[in-house]
């Protein structure tokens, strides 16, 4: 018999963005310009962090 999955699998941690590289904005004033996207992703990564270390104290930051 197969043995369960950790807690942690079910709900594994989640991961930080990839930053963008400085040659990835084209600096033409794009409406939504790779680091906006960016900065919009890091902050919904810190909300989902900050949860999930709610549900995992255990865990470290």
């Amino acid at each position: 018999m197969d043995s369960p999955l950790p807690i942690t699998d079910l709900d594994p941690r989640p991961q930080p963005p990839e930053k963008p590289l400085p040659q990835d904005c084209c600096d033409s004033g794009c409406q939504m310009c790779v680091n906006d996207v960016y900065a919009a992703e890091l902050e919904g990564y810190r909300l989902a962090l900050a949860l999930w270390l709610k549900r995992h104290p255990e865990a470290s930051p």
